[in-house]
C-alpha cells in the first residue's frame, strides 16, 4: 500500500501538478507576451506627446506642445523658444493658436520654409505675449503635422478640433503652407467645424473665398494675395504683351499651378503660339524626366521670333529651377529672355541646383513675385499701402532673436519673405482673436472668424511688415503689397519693386471697394 500511495503521488499526482503548473506558466507566459507585444507596438508609434506614427509610415504626425521637433534639428531652437514661452503662462489666462505645417518634410526647400514660418509665428507669439499694453488673453502655440505632402490631414484636424474645449481652448489654427489639394481638404475641414484658419503663404484662388461670389471655407482669413492678384501685379509692373509672351505650365496641376496658369491665360489673350505644357512627378519636389521636357520647350523658345521675349512659368520651384537649367543652355544663347513666375521662386534664392552659368547669362532674367521682401519698404517710396516704420518693428524684434529672452532661434534668413508672412499671419490671428473679446476674456471659437470683414481701415487693420492687411468681406487682402523680386548671378534674390494688383497703392483709408 505504502508503495502503492508513492507511485500515485510521485509519478501521478506530482506529475499532473506540475504539468498543470507548467501549462499555467505558459498560458500566463503568453498573454504577457502578447499584452508585452501590444504595449511596444503602441509605444513605438507614439513619437511625442500628442504625436504617432501611423501605421504603414515613417512620419510622426499630430499636435505637439512640447520641445518634440518632429526629428528635424533646425527646428530645435525656435520650438525650444516656444515651449519657454508657453510655460511661462498662467493656467487659465490663454487660448491655444495651431501652426499647421509640413514639419516632417524632406525637401530642404520646404524644409527652409517650415522654418522660417515656424520663427515668424513664434516671434509674433512672443510680441503678443509682451505687449507694453498687457493685452488679454495670451497666445499659447503648438504644432500641427499633417505629414510632408499633408497625407494624414485627417487626422490631424480631428486632433484641432479636440482641442477646442478644456484646457487647450484652441482658437484659431495658422500658417497651411503650400496650396496643395491636401491642404484644401483640410482647410475645408478646419473651417466646416468652426474653427478660424489664417492662412500665411496659399495663394492659390481655389483655396479663397469670395470666387464667384461663394465663400466655401467660412471663416477662412488669409494674408497673401490671391494668384490672380499677384499675376494683376505683375501684369502691371512688367507691362507684359500677349503678342511677345510665351507660356510654359503643369499639365496636371495642383491648386497653386492650376489657379497661377489660369491668370495666366487671362494675361495671354491673343497670343501667337499655345501654351506648352510639362508633367512633373506627382511629388513636386521631386526630379523625375521633367528636364528633358523642358530641352525640348528651349527649342521651340529658340524658333520663335526675336520679339517673343517673355516667358510666364505656372508650376512649383522643382520645375522651375529644372527650366531655368535647360534656358541656361538653350542653343540661341544669343537670345534674351526674362522669365516671370508666381511665389514659388522665392525658392530659388540659394538653391545649390541651379546651374550658375545660367544665373551668370546677361541675356537670361528671373523674375517673381514674393509674399514678402525685408528691402521692400526700406527701398520703395510707396506712401500708402505700408510703411517703413511698419517693417522695422519686425526688425526691433529681430535684433534679440540671438539670445533668452526672445531666442535663440538659430539661423535667420528674411529674403524669401516665408518669416515675415508668417509673422504677419499670427498677428492677423491675434487681432481676431483680440478683437471678439474686448473685455480680454476667452472668446467663443464662433465668434473669432466674424472678425476678418472688420479687418480695414485706419484703425482695424494689421500694419503687418508685408504691407497693410485691409481685408474684404470673404477674408482676403485688398489690394495688397506685391514685392517684385529678381534673381542675381549670386544666387540672391533682389527686390526690385513694389506692385499692385489695382496698379496702384490703396488710399489711405485702405477700404475694398464696393
Amino acid at each position: 500500500m505504502a508503495r502503492l500511495w508513492t507511485w500515485l503521488r510521485e509519478d501521478v499526482w506530482e506529475i499532473r501538478f506540475r504539468r498543470y503548473v507548467a501549462l499555467t506558466l505558459a498560458a500566463v507566459l503568453a498573454g504577457l507576451g502578447v499584452w508585452g507585444g501590444m504595449t511596444a507596438t503602441k509605444e513605438n508609434r507614439s513619437c511625442a506627446p500628442g504625436v504617432v506614427q501611423p501605421k504603414g509610415s515613417d512620419e510622426c504626425v499630430g499636435v505637439s506642445w512640447t520641445t518634440y521637433a518632429f526629428g528635424r534639428a533646425q527646428f530645435a531652437d525656435t520650438v525650444r523658444a516656444i515651449h519657454r514661452e508657453n510655460a511661462r503662462l498662467a493656467p487659465g489666462s490663454y487660448v491655444t493658436v495651431a501652426l499647421l505645417e509640413p514639419f516632417t518634410a524632406t525637401d530642404a526647400d520646404n524644409l527652409g520654409d517650415v522654418l522660417h514660418e515656424l520663427q515668424g509665428a513664434y516671434l509674433a507669439q512672443y510680441q503678443a505675449n509682451h505687449d507694453t499694453t498687457d493685452l488679454k488673453p495670451k497666445i499659447r502655440l503648438v504644432l500641427a503635422n499633417p505629414g510632408s505632402t499633408g497625407t494624414y490631414w485627417q487626422h490631424t484636424v480631428d486632433q484641432l478640433a479636440g482641442m477646442t474645449g478644456g484646457s487647450d481652448r484652441l482658437r484659431a489654427v495658422t500658417g497651411v503652407g503650400l496650396s496643395t489639394d491636401n491642404n484644401k481638404k483640410a482647410v475645408q475641414e478646419l473651417t466646416s467645424r468652426g474653427i478660424p484658419v489664417i492662412g500665411s503663404s496659399i495663394t492659390a484662388d481655389d483655396l479663397a473665398n469670395g470666387q464667384n461670389g461663394k465663400d466655401p471655407f467660412p471663416g477662412l482669413a488669409r494674408v497673401s494675395p490671391t494668384n490672380t492678384d499677384e499675376a494683376r501685379a505683375l501684369a502691371s509692373f512688367a507691362k507684359v504683351s500677349a503678342a511677345n509672351a510665351f507660356l510654359v505650365y503643369d499639365r496636371t496641376g495642383d491648386p497653386y499651378t492650376r489657379t497661377l496658369q489660369a491668370s495666366f491665360e487671362k494675361m495671354l489673350k491673343g497670343s501667337r503660339y499655345e501654351a506648352q505644357p510639362f508633367t512633373p512627378p506627382a511629388d513636386r519636389s521631386k526630379e523625375g524626366s521633367t528636364s528633358n521636357v523642358f530641352m525640348q520647350i528651349t527649342n521651340i523658345l529658340c524658333n520663335t521670333p526675336t520679339t517673343t521675349n517673355t516667358i510666364l512659368f505656372a508650376g512649383r520651384h522643382t520645375q522651375l529651377r529644372q527650366f531655368i537649367n535647360m534656358l541656361g543652355q538653350r542653343g540661341c544663347h544669343d537670345r534674351r529672355f526674362t522669365v516671370l513666375t508666381g511665389d514659388e521662386g522665392s525658392y530659388l534664392a540659394g538653391d545649390k541646383d541651379l546651374d550658375p552659368a545660367a544665373l551668370k547669362d546677361p541675356l537670361l532674367t528671373v523674375r517673381y513675385t514674393s509674399l514678402a521682401h525685408p528691402d521692400a519698404w526700406l527701398q520703395d517710396a510707396a506712401k500708402t499701402g505700408g510703411s517703413a516704420a511698419d517693417a522695422k518693428v519686425l526688425q526691433s524684434l529681430l535684433g534679440g532673436a540671438g539670445k533668452e529672452p526672445v531666442g535663440p532661434l538659430g539661423p535667420i534668413a528674411l529674403d524669401d519673405g516665408q518669416l515675415i508672412i508668417a509673422y504677419d499671419a499670427m498677428r492677423l490671428a491675434v487681432r481676431g482673436i483680440r478683437g471678439a473679446s474686448p473685455t480680454g476674456k476667452i472668446p467663443a471659437l464662433a465668434d473669432v472668424g466674424l472678425q476678418w470683414p472688420q479687418v480695414k481701415g485706419k484703425e482695424q487693420r494689421v500694419n503687418g511688415a508685408s504691407g497693410w492687411i485691409c481685408l474684404n468681406v470673404h477674408g482676403n487682402p485688398y489690394d495688397k503689397a506685391v514685392p517684385i523680386v529678381q534673381l542675381t548671378p549670386e544666387s540672391r534674390a533682389r527686390f526690385v519693386k513694389i506692385a499692385w494688383p489695382e496698379g496702384k497703392p490703396p488710399s489711405a483709408e485702405c477700404l475694398p471697394p464696393a
